[in-house]
């Protein structure tokens, strides 16, 4: 976690002082448009490479009653059997995070009794984050196109509904902070959680926390040009960026960190974004008791039997006391030798 930390602040203050001295155009400009680039190639890589992984197996998760007799009831989409089931429960996991809903927690309690509980804090502050995620997301449309779309105004309106204040307060806001909060304080202070956990698995959670918070900073605290930053935004859309006078160091400390996020996005964890849809644990149906599926990846083997074994093995076996079907073959006995007639002497041989 330390590590995480620290590399966060650093991420913080290379922007901070390369506004310092004048590099608004590569913090601006070449950054966002790098990282971009290697988003979409290693999303676009990472989505081919797993699309092309053999899956020699059918290993749906499921967690209901397969189909079975006619009078057992289906849990059709805990364990589904055609394809239209496979969608329903996908859809169900992508929008509404089901597995996730059914999670339930282990704790042993005295006697020893081990008890299992519904957990369902992890599934609302992992959806309201998700959800506040792509609401920011859908509400900074309106910094890249020009005219802005209607339905960015109405999301707008919602989420500023209850108004606090001028500028308008976001609920999403602070939903989006609170949530990242959470899933942080629930590593840290969960004894099991956090002995799984890794720099890898802080580091996201503080670079998100650190975007969210430098916004925040922009929008309710730190005066910005919002003029001069939307002629730079539409014009890193339309690929004609332009920076006109001092927009502010807070800026490009926020784009930086948006920019790293998308950088490092393809190669993190946060990659189930597209994984989830290529995972066959959750892409195939349950059809395993239905459908012989034989794996095409197998290699033509040609069949071993125990006879030919026996056959490769026999005396080796015989030696080693092990019962045979077929007893090897007893080896002949070897022929007497010829008795050689006695050499003959020399006073024989005159």
């Amino acid at each position: 976690m330390k590590h995480a930390i620290l590399a966060v602040i650093a991420l913080i203050l290379i922007p901070w002082l390369g506004s310092l001295v004048g590099l608004d155009y590569l913090f601006g400009v070449v950054f966002p448009y790098l990282a971009f680039a290697i988003f979409l190639g290693g999303f676009i890589y990472k989505v081919i490479n797993w699309a092309k992984s053999p899956v020699p197996f059918r290993i749906p998760t499921t967690s209901g009653q397969e189909k079975s007799l006619d009078w057992i009831k289906q849990d059709k989409y805990d364990c589904p059997a055609t394809t239209g089931q496979v969608v329903v429960m996908m859809l169900l996991e992508i929008f509404a995070f089901r597995s996730l809903f059914k999670n339930t927690r282990a704790s042993i309690h005295d006697g020893p009794k081990l008890v299992h509980e519904s957990s369902k804090w992890l599934w609302l502050f992992g959806l309201a984050f998700h959800y506040c995620f792509l609401l920011i997301v859908l509400r900074h449309l309106r910094l890249f196109l020009n005219p802005v779309p209607g339905f960015i105004g109405t999301l707008e309106f919602f989420d500023g509904l209850f108004q606090v204040g001028v500028p308008v307060l976001y609920q999403t806001d602070l939903i989006f902070v609170g949530a990242v909060t959470f899933l942080f304080l629930r590593r840290v202070v969960i004894p099991q959680v956090r002995y799984i956990s890794f720099a890898a698995d802080y580091f996201p959670l503080f670079l998100i926390f650190a975007i969210a918070v430098t916004g925040i900073l922009m929008r309710y605290f730190i005066r910005v040009d919002i003029v001069n930053i939307k002629q730079l935004t539409v014009g890193l859309a339309t690929f004609s960026p332009t920076i006109a006078g001092d927009i502010g160091s807070i800026f490009y400390i926020h784009i930086f960190l948006v920019s790293i996020l998308l950088a490092y996005f393809p190669f993190s964890k946060l990659m189930h974004l597209g994984g989830i849809f290529l995972s066959p644990t959750r892409n195939l149906a349950n059809t395993s008791r239905m459908v012989r599926h034989v794996n095409p990846w197998n290699p033509d083997i040609k069949p071993h039997t125990y006879a030919d074994y026996e056959d490769e093995f026999r005396q080796f076996m015989a030696d080693a006391d092990i019962p045979l079907e077929i007893e090897p073959e007893p080896e002949p006995e070897p022929e007497p030798a010829a008795e050689e007639a006695p050499a003959e002497t020399p006073a024989e041989k005159e």
